[in-house]
């Protein structure tokens, strides 16, 4: 098969959580574990770090992978969904994998994919410790996909495991409490590996000390230890001073991610680099301002409260559930405009009404469905929307809800594109 046929086999062939959702999860490690054991498994062969959590993980990879970059480390990061190119999933500084390595990989691997019908996601999480194996990375950043205890990623023995935070998501597939939900997060805990928790809640921060209790695991809880202070932000940057205490450790650092959730995330990544630090890794604060400056560039990561024009001013963001939503609405009552323009379109398994009842009723809404089979039907997203007073048009497709948005927006205006990562994929 060439490039473009091995990606149709991939999507076509194995279930995929994207296309089917919990139908096509694997409730345990089994087939990783096998497809990895003939692989000689690679993921005991180059060191790692782990990032899971409801919200965030991504921009914490990226971040914390722009730095270890930017400190000369050759640096792997293997996250998801891609929102334009399979490759998106696994880099080596910036850089995708190769479409060969692709073709490559799954030709030699059909067998055994034949055999034991493993999972879309089972695969590529093959594939990414394969890579970073073959090309010798000097440390790879490591995406749960969901979850944490089962989840395919789960087979590592990081050197550091990061938490960002717990909101409920995916609750069909991992509990119903945020409690439920943390034990399952806590799963990428390991014995004598350190853990940064990024969010402190107090419903659940017993979860993670008793689990660290039980591995012998240093734990950290980023925001009890670093502030942030002195924030604004430009069209551009966002800007920041963080605190250890009364002690100013960062002053003015200037953010790519520009959006105001991301000062959570960079209070996790900046605890991250002094464990890592703590173990001899070699990260100056010159390698940190630089990096934090660039992650986009750096590594590549779209959709984090992305401008993708102005004039009108148009931004996406990927946030896709209430926690996410909430962020975005704050900043989007942070950013100044005229009208506001919201093309919307949300995935069937989501908390729809919780999403749409914090969306505000002054919009002017262009609600619209991805092009995939978890999508939820537009119809059916403005019948629901109507019961939280949200009105407008609907649209056959992402692309005629921007270009009716873009018509009817003065200059002066924002539009917002979101709801779901796959719009936000459409969009880009």
């Amino acid at each position: 098969m060439n490039y473009n046929e091995t990606i149709d086999y991939l999507y076509s062939r194995l279930p995929m959580f994207t296309r089917l959702g919990s139908a096509a999860l694997k409730k345990d490690l089994h087939n990783t574990v096998i497809m990895c054991e003939r692989l000689d498994n690679p993921q005991n062969k180059f060191k790692s770090i782990h990032i899971g959590g409801t919200n965030g993980k991504g921009s914490t990879s990226h971040m914390l992978a722009a730095i270890l970059q930017q400190a000369g480390y050759k640096t792997g990061l293997y996250t998801s969904p891609h929102l334009k190119d399979f490759r998106e999933r696994i880099k080596i500084n910036g850089e995708m994998v190769s479409e060969g390595f692709v073709t490559d990989f799954i030709a030699q691997q059909q067998p055994i994919i034949e055999e034991i019908n493993p999972s879309f996601f089972e695969v590529t999480v093959a594939m990414a410790f394969s890579y970073f194996e073959r090309e010798n990375v000097d440390i790879a950043i490591i995406e749960v996909g969901l979850g944490g205890r089962l989840d395919s990623t789960n087979i590592i023995t990081p050197e550091l495991s990061v938490i960002t935070n717990i909101s409920l998501d995916h609750t069909n597939i991992l509990g119903n409490s945020i409690t439920e939900i943390a034990l399952e997060k806590a799963g990428i805990i390991k014995s004598g590996v350190p853990i940064v928790i990024g969010e402190t809640q107090d419903e659940i921060k017993d979860v993670f000390i008793e689990k660290a209790k039980e591995t012998n695991s240093r734990l950290l809880f980023a925001d009890q230890n670093l502030q942030v202070s002195d924030t604004n932000r430009d069209l551009d940057y966002l800007h920041t001073s963080i605190f250890r205490g009364s002690k100013a450790v960062f002053k003015n650092l200037a953010l790519d991610l520009s959006g105001y959730y991301q000062l959570k995330n960079v209070l996790t990544v900046l605890e991250a680099v002094a464990v890592l630090q703590d173990m001899g890794y070699q990260i100056t604060d010159d390698h940190i301002f630089t990096a934090l400056r660039r992650v986009k560039d750096l590594t590549g990561l779209q959709g984090r409260w992305q401008k993708i024009q102005e004039q009108p001013l148009i931004i996406c963001d990927t946030g896709h559930n209430i926690a996410g939503i909430t962020e975005v609405m704050q900043n989007i009552n942070r950013t100044s405009y005229t009208q506001l323009h919201m093309v919307i379109g949300m995935v069937k398994d989501k908390n729809i009404d919780g999403v749409l009842a914090l969306l505000p009723k002054n919009a002017i809404y262009y609600f619209c469905q991805p092009p995939l089979e978890r999508a939820l039907p537009v119809a059916e997203l403005i019948a629901a929307a109507k019961n939280h007073s949200l009105h407008g048009e609907a649209f056959e497709s992402v692309k005629d809800a921007i270009q009716a948005a873009k018509t009817n927006a003065a200059k002066t205006d924002l539009i917002f594109i979101g709801g779901s990562t796959f719009v936000v994929a459409e969009a880009l």
